[in-house]
């Protein structure tokens, strides 16, 4: 354990560097990779359209179990363990998919990834709450949120090189390693509450003020905001699962260069969670959340017209959407705690996320089908766009917070 009173900068910030992580295996990696990977699965285990969706799918339906089960977990265990934990099933995990030769072990297998992954991900997120006060959640989301983002640069340089040089199921067995170290440092670095360690939580004190909560009830404020997440799980993993293999099947490029389109969604998703964690903790979490909404419809728009438009619509599509990713989940890590309170945030954090996993398990799922009446993804990416401009005018809709909770 390292003594927090010995290191010259708040001890929150190292929960951050091992959140960011814990983000970079088990959704930068676990999640994000798994695009990567499948051009190679599909030729070497036959899969179609429809299977490749089934997998992504069964990684949702694991995630989803796995979000209803961790609030429970997190108040019997605590959030340290529980995201060991899941770090841990991940990288057992990745290591039996690298010997599997057919779609139902395959099936399961990623769906327990993903169970691992939401074990991991939700109590990071939930400890954003209680490290940082309200100036700083926004910023300290970000920055564990841009694990993913790097994760991203690093396997679209690093994968299709695996899967050439030795296979995919190399590949696998690479990420598993990652988990495991994730794992080691999470236990070594994360602390639950900044109380265990004799502190006060980082960041500048507000005063309470409650006349903006008035005639809103917890149930309302979460339905809102959960359909407004539901519809980013539903459009954004169709676009990360099936855009290498549109770049791979429509545009004619090798894997080598899809890839490395992709590493640049990881470079500017690098900065997306920081950028606008920090801009919702000044313009609000609700006109923040309006920007990247419409900036995801900018981006499935232009996936969807580019095979019309040329190759630079699809470059445009990659900045659009890697500006944005990660931003939604940074802003609802941030807002949870405003709108329900740091006792509520774990219970509030995990129940939005059900609304977000839901969409996940029918995005992608929807899409391999459609793509297999139609051969291609273009349709999905156009009704993504039709989802995500929707969103837009239910945030209008949504009232801003209380400033209060801190």
């Amino acid at each position: 354990m390292i003594p927090a009173r010995k290191i010259p900068f708040h001890y929150g910030w190292l929960i951050v560097f091992s959140g960011g992580l814990t983000l970079f295996a088990c959704l930068g990696l676990a999640r994000f990779a798994f695009g990567l990977l499948l051009p190679a699965m599909r030729q070497g285990l036959a899969l179609g359209y429809d299977q490749m969706g089934l997998i992504s799918t069964g990684n949702f339906v694991g995630y989803l179990l796995s979000v209803a089960l961790a609030p429970w977990l997190i108040r019997r265990y605590r959030p340290r363990a529980v995201i060991c934990s899941g770090l841990v099933l991940i990288c057992l995990c990745m290591f039996a998919i690298s010997r599997v030769d057919t779609l139902g072990p395959l099936v399961f297998l990623y769906g327990l990834v993903g169970a691992g992954s939401g074990f991991a991900n939700i109590p990071t997120m939930v400890l954003v709450s209680h490290w940082f006060r309200r100036n700083k959640r926004g910023l300290a989301a970000g920055l564990i949120i841009a694990g993913n983002g790097l994760a991203i640069i690093i396997a679209g340089q690093v994968v299709p090189q695996l899967n050439q040089l030795y296979g995919w199921r190399a590949s696998w067995l690479v990420l598993a390693v990652v988990s495991l170290v994730a794992a080691l440092v999470a236990w070594l670095i994360v602390r639950n509450d900044p109380t265990d360690l004799g502190l006060e939580p980082c960041g500048r004190f507000e005063a309470v003020e409650l006349s903006e909560m008035k005639g809103r009830t917890p149930g309302s404020i979460l339905l809102q905001l959960g359909v407004i997440y539901l519809i980013f799980g539903l459009t954004y993993m169709v676009y990360g699962t099936f855009i290498v293999t549109t770049m791979v099947d429509d545009y004619g490029f090798s894997e080598a260069r899809a890839g490395q389109l992709w590493s640049w969604v990881g470079f500017f998703a690098l900065f997306s969670g920081i950028l606008f964690g920090s801009v919702s903790d000044r313009i609000g979490r609700r006109n923040g959340m309006i920007l990247v909404y419409g900036m995801f419809t900018c981006a499935y728009l232009l996936a969807g017209l580019g095979g019309q438009l040329g190759t630079w619509a699809l470059w445009l599509s990659v900045i659009f959407y890697g500006v944005v990713l990660f931003a939604v989940p940074t802003i609802m890590a941030a807002a949870v705690a405003e709108y329900l309170g740091i006792e509520r945030a774990a219970s509030g954090f995990s129940i939005l996320t059900l609304f977000f996993a839901a969409g996940q398990i029918l995005g992608p799922g929807s899409a391999g089908l459609l793509a297999e009446v139609t051969r291609t993804f273009v349709p999905s990416y156009l009704v993504s766009a039709g989802l995500t401009a929707l969103a837009v005018l239910l945030t209008f809709r949504l009232k801003a917070p209380a400033k209060n909770n801190d």
